[in-house]
């Protein structure tokens, strides 16, 4: 089974290594899940035109998709799953509207309504992160998603926009990740649930 995980930043011309992206990258590769995570094309705006076309490029050979995105990436994750099949999502600091940000309104993925029910038909298991003093999305955002897609949901009160000056927990669900892989290496993805994913 060829498994790959797709991490997405967020945008603002975002250095993956000033994020916790390669951390990441490093515990799922200890358990041989292939892992992309690259200095985006359209780093600053990451606009749907470019981003949609990379990540179906990037899932190419791959048996399953995990995909795992922060901020514009999670956008651009829940837009993606739209017309594509994976088998699971992490979401994290996401957004459903511009926000009245134009940097948002030009990257294209608030131009048309969202597919919420295709998004759930498309994705075995969903995970959800959000913090109720992200200084950047207001937690009715993330709450109004979670609503639309029955997410698996986690609040926080402390962990801001979830950039690395934060502590991030994941938190994973056992039933989802055994569900996802049929027992395949599910003993080793332990460190996916519970207090985890400490940066």
């Amino acid at each position: 089974m060829k498994l790959r995980a797709i991490i997405l930043p967020g945008n603002g011309n975002c250095d993956i290594a000033s994020q916790w992206y390669l951390w990441v990258k490093k515990k799922l590769e200890a358990i041989e899940i292939k892992v992309i995570v690259e200095n985006m094309p359209d780093a600053d705006l990451a606009r749907k035109k470019y981003w949609l076309p990379w990540i179906k490029k990037k899932s190419k050979g791959a048996d399953k998709i995990i995909l795992i995105g922060h901020s514009s990436g999670a956008i651009a994750v829940l837009r993606y799953v739209e017309n594509n099949a994976v088998e699971g999502i992490v979401l994290v600091a996401a957004s459903h509207t511009d926000l009245g940000n134009e940097t948002e309104k030009a990257s294209g993925y608030f131009n048309e309504p969202w597919q919420w029910n295709k998004i759930k038909q498309n994705v075995r298991w969903i995970i959800q992160f959000a913090s109720t003093d992200d200084p950047y999305i207001p937690i009715k955002e993330a709450r109004f998603i979670h609503a639309k897609i029955k997410s698996e949901y986690y609040e926080y009160t402390n962990q801001k926009h979830f950039c690395l000056s934060n502590t991030i927990y994941f938190s994973g669900s056992k039933r989802m990740i055994r569900n996802s892989l049929r027992g395949d290496i599910f003993p080793q993805m332990s460190w996916l649930y519970g207090p985890v994913f400490i940066v």
